[in-house]
């Protein structure tokens, strides 16, 4: 299966915001002396929230269209503003607003590890 590249028709709003995820196993001794150990190979997993601030209805139709496809668990590829590469994401939090004619998107998108090519 050949994952699909999310395009969307125009580029995020500024403010762009990436947060990951560290996944750690963690012994405490005692003393405030403890032992983190991650938790597998792909311990930090990349969170990036996005928006887009002044979309026309077609704009946001094709935004909220592509997330709608994926179901929230097919993943799909991805070069978020500050990435040197695109990765594969999820999203399954996305929400789309209309104020006066003027429509705004944002989504939340979780780095996938799926062995899905």
């Amino acid at each position: 299966m050949v994952l699909p590249t999310f395009i969307p028709p125009v580029g995020p709003s500024p403010g762009t915001s990436h947060k990951p995820t560290v996944n750690l196993w963690e012994a405490e001794f005692g003393d405030g002396y403890s032992q983190p150990t991650p938790k597998g190979i792909n311990h930090i997993r990349r969170a990036v929230s996005l928006a887009w601030n002044a979309l026309t209805y077609d704009q946001m139709r094709a935004i909220v269209d592509f997330f709608e496809s994926r179901g929230g668990c097919e993943p799909f590829y991805f070069q978020p503003y500050g990435e040197p590469v695109a990765r594969k994401w999820t999203c399954k939090d996305w929400t789309s607003t209309a104020d006066s004619g003027v429509w705004k998107v944002t989504a939340e998108l979780v780095q996938s590890f799926s062995t899905v090519v």
